[in-house]
């Protein structure tokens, strides 16, 4: 390859060193992250020497970062984080004080100058999105009670670094940084609060027409190139303020959850995103300097070793406090005590702004560096010693995901309550079924009792692919989270038009935001069991067998009627509440007719009493 161009040479050598080492670690159990960290070192500078322009790849890589965010933004409506904001500002801002201050705390004890030690702790109490999110994704956790904490102080992070990055100044040794940046400061703010205005409103007037302006043309090419030119302008736009461009990434994402588009723009994204992130792990070893380490190899040791002490002991406290379940506690905890990518800008910003030494800034750098590379091997060892010790309180390792393509004329997504009853009627009709859920214990449970369930998030296009959705007849939505029963529905509408689809409602708002989407058999999974309840009390109460099914009847063929006119106006609450008071009056008046006429029929049927003397006289 010696007259092959440079970049060409680089990303076979970068190509070539992941799928080796990806492909060895995943073989031995080591998974995704370790084999990308172990190809960065193997290629380095303190490996094999074959790529020398680090900093500038680590610069590249750190977009598969923002292309993250931005995923993770698009699974979130504003009125989901909205529901997250006292988590996000509650145990983020808990975290990271304490974190800070912790060491903070410990260097001023051991002798280090303020400004330093306060640097250290507030870039070393930032922890790594990027590893955090891809591990719990790969382990299914961002819906339990720990990926959502995991999340929101994660999120926390993300904008706690702006406020830290705009501290670096004031903290300089000499004046000379404080004067430069004292001037323009208000413009600094201007362009900030006009950035983001500018993604909020463009968000909300603009993406989406010009999104479907897009799709218009026909051509997937295009879309996908419109995709990846949304994130990057945005991330540019961001960068030009001096703001995350992660968090940008992420407000779009945000912003653009509740469009049609949402779906596309994830199918279009999510491989780039995987190869930007494996590229970044892979800088990430590659920038690892072996240099500090071997002049201070015990200097190095008691940075590394001290913080991630100290971190694990303060987020370990608050895993307590927020009771996560026991058995995931340990991963949550590892998680969050690694250092984190935001955190080399942090130290490279203090040492260009002389708020902290070269070599500090280099020692800390490496010292992140480490325990982002420790982080996947400790998770392996608390996978293997420990998690096991939690087995009987914990959950089942996930089964194998499906794999092997089904053929069966129903997919069932979701074997909870619901899903069990539709599987084992259809079961016992002989009517073939593929049931997908992603939860392991209940997978277990189910083949203990005979029902054969798949592994699988309905959620993801190539699982239901696998599934046989293509090629069946009818999806039944059974899964119990709102969200992700809307997700598959606009998946399934997407790319499976020829499904008829059966869903479960979880409540009136789920009910009508599944009929926008055009789904008509809408069971609300509460409804028919309410109203065989309301026949008992009525029978109770003297109402014969026939009667109570007359009343459950005809409440239910209201019900479903007032429903359907509810449904145009239930995005306006004043309309709304008209037709509900509207409706009930009808029904109530109708009752009272009915009522009136009913005694008057008897009235008129009864035989009037007769007096003796009106007797009927016999010939």
């Amino acid at each position: 390859m010696e007259h092959a161009p440079p970049w060409l040479v680089n990303s076979f050598v970068y190509l070539a060193a992941s799928v080796l080492a990806v492909t060895l670690s995943r073989t031995i159990g080591l998974g995704a992250i370790i084999g990308y960290l172990v190809a960065g070192l193997a290629i380095g500078p303190w490996g094999l020497g074959l790529i020398a322009n680090v900093q500038d790849i680590l610069h590249f890589a750190e977009f598969g970062v923002v292309l993250m965010m931005f995923l993770v933004g698009l699974e979130l409506q504003p009125r989901r984080l909205w529901s997250l904001r006292r988590p996000i500002f509650g145990w983020g801002s808990a975290q990271v004080l304490i974190c800070a201050l912790a060491i903070t705390g410990a260097a001023l004890a051991l002798g280090v100058a303020w400004r330093t030690a306060l640097v250290a702790g507030l870039g070393l109490a930032l922890s790594s999105t990027a590893i955090a999110l891809q591990v719990l994704d790969e382990r299914n956790l961002m819906h339990t009670s720990s990926g959502q904490a995991g999340f929101s102080i994660l999120l926390f992070q993300d904008v706690a670094a702006i406020p830290i990055l705009a501290l670096l100044p004031l903290l300089a040794a000499s004046g000379q940084h404080e004067a430069a940046v004292a001037g323009p400061r208000w413009l600094e703010a201007l362009k900030t609060v006009a950035a983001i205005a500018a993604i909020v409103f463009g968000g909300r007037l603009l993406l989406r027409p010009a999104l479907r302006w897009i799709a218009r043309s026909g051509s997937t090419e295009l879309f996908t190139a419109a995709a990846l030119l949304l994130v990057v302008g945005i991330a540019g736009l961001m960068q030009w303020v001096g703001l995350s461009m992660a968090l940008g990434a992420f407000l779009a994402g945000v912003l653009l959850a509740e469009s049609e588009y949402r779906r596309e723009l994830e199918t279009d994204i999510e491989p780039f995103k995987g190869l930007l992130m494996g590229l970044f792990f892979v800088a990430v070893g590659m920038s690892i300097d072996f240099g500090v380490l071997l002049a201070s190899p015990g200097l190095m040791l008691g940075v590394l070793l001290g913080f991630l002490a100290l971190k694990l002991l303060v987020i370990a406290a608050l895993a307590r406090l927020l009771r996560l379940p026991l058995q995931e506690r340990p991963v949550f905890t590892l998680l969050l005590a690694q250092g984190g990518e935001f955190a080399f800008v942090v130290f490279r910003a203090a040492a260009d702004v002389n708020a902290l030494p070269a070599d500090v800034a280099s020692l800390l750098i490496g010292a992140v560096a480490l325990s982002m590379l420790l982080t996947p091997l400790a998770l392996v060892a608390v996978d293997r010693w420990l998690l096991p010790r939690y087995a009987d309180c914990g959950r089942p390792p996930a089964p194998p995901e499906l794999s092997e393509p089904q053929s069966a004329p129903v997919i069932i997504a979701g074997f909870g309550r619901y899903g069990q009853i539709v599987s084992r009627l259809l079961s016992a009709e002989g009517v073939a079924v593929t049931v997908l859920d992603h939860d392991a214990e209940m997978i277990e449970a189910a083949r203990v009792f005979g029902s054969r369930v798949f592994y699988g998030d309905a959620t993801r296009l190539d699982l239901l692919r696998i599934a046989g959705a293509a090629e069946a007849r009818i999806l039944v939505v059974a899964v119990d989270d709102v969200e992700q029963s809307l997700a598959i529905v606009d998946l399934a509408r997407q790319h499976f038009p020829q499904l008829e689809l059966v869903a479960r409602a979880r409540d009136v708002t789920h009910w009508n935001q599944l009929r926008d989407r055009g789904v008509m058999r809408v069971q609300r999974e509460l409804f028919e069991s309410s109203l065989l309840s309301g026949r008992s009390v009525l029978e109770l109460l003297g109402a014969s067998t026939d009667a109570a099914r007359f009343s459950a009847d005809r409440f239910r063929r209201h019900n479903l009627a007032l429903f359907e006119q509810m449904h145009p106006y239930y995005k306006d609450r004043a309309k709304l509440i008209s037709v509900v008071v509207r409706g009930r009056l009808q029904f109530e008046e109708q009752l009272a007719q009915e009522r009136e006429q009913a005694a008057n029929a008897a009235a008129a049927n009864a035989l009037p009493p007769v007096a003796p003397g009106d007797a009927p006289q016999r010939d």
